[in-house]
């Protein structure tokens, strides 16, 4: 796998010290998104991704939710996420249950992965965001969903790009699928429920940089409980 597809792949996740170790979080994989989307040549980033994941070795595993693109489960899209799967067979793995992860649990628990809809860890929340808040004490929220991009400006030329987004305890991980876009912030943060009243999202690069506030149109209120 060539070295700048495994940096791609870092920039778009994040590693946390816990109780347990390394927890390594990945967002919207979105596995067998080529079938949904109209691509013609199997990408194979779902054995690159398992490659990528195998070397940074984590403790746990947490797939914050749409590890796969098609709501149901056909027979190509169950023989990506076997392959998938089959190569982590020896890690803890956790899938946070996503809008696209329909029936995900007839493939995931064949290889000892859990499926759950959220988790708590260490005070940590893990969700994905399509869904009301559980209620849970948390200091923390981590999640999905979104796919938020920023677009920035320079020398005249606008570009879209993957961003991290925090809207108070919240944190939203970009897609770490490199084929696919997202939403920008204004309009991707309706889609979480409880993130409806947030009067302003702070935005960063992959990389750390904070690229700023975002203040989505017709917002008022604040994040979180």
């Amino acid at each position: 796998m060539p070295m700048e597809r495994f940096r791609i792949f870092d920039a778009l996740s994040l590693e946390l010290k816990t109780s347990e170790g390394t927890a390594l979080l990945i967002a919207d994989p979105h596995i067998g998104f080529e079938r949904e989307r109209g691509v013609r040549i199997r990408s194979g980033f779902e054995g690159e991704l398992a490659e990528f994941i195998l070397e940074k070795d984590p403790d746990l595993l947490v797939l914050l939710g749409d590890v796969k693109d098609p709501i149901g489960l056909d027979p190509p899209v169950r023989h990506m996420l076997e392959d998938f799967f089959s190569g982590l067979r020896d890690m803890r793995v956790v899938v946070i249950k996503g809008n696209h992860d329909g029936r995900i649990e007839e493939v995931a628990e064949r290889y000892g992965v859990t499926v759950l809809s959220h988790m708590v860890l260490d005070d940590l929340l893990f969700i994905h965001g399509h869904t009301r808040l559980p209620e849970v004490e948390f200091s923390e929220a981590y999640l999905g969903h979104v796919h938020p991009v920023h677009v920035v400006s320079s020398g005249g030329v606008q570009r879209r790009v993957k961003v991290f987004a925090r809207a108070g305890r919240f944190l939203i991980l970009p897609t770490i699928n490199p084929y696919l876009d997202g939403f920008t912030i204004a309009k991707g943060i309706r889609m979480v429920p409880f993130l409806s009243g947030v009067r302003h999202v702070d935005v960063f690069l992959p990389s750390g940089v904070y690229l700023g506030r975002v203040t989505p149109a017709g917002r008022n209120g604040s994040a979180g409980r």
